[in-house]
């Protein structure tokens, strides 16, 4: 085995292409002043809301 295979990556998925970056969203600015959100994904209702302690949970 020469020097450059030994440097190849293992797998043969071909290489990552440059993602945009992900969507940032101030949890107080998406609930609007509330506790809980609903977020539609793929036909199902999801609950994203805050606990009494500050936490976020999100549901199915």
């Amino acid at each position: 085995m020469s020097p450059d295979e030994s440097r190849k990556p293992a797998s043969s998925r071909p290489p990552r292409q440059h993602a945009a970056p992900p969507v940032r969203y101030v949890v107080s600015e998406l609930l609007m002043g509330g506790s809980e959100a609903i977020l539609e994904h793929d036909g199902s209702e999801y609950h994203l809301r805050i606990t009494a302690n500050g936490r976020l949970i999100l549901t199915k």
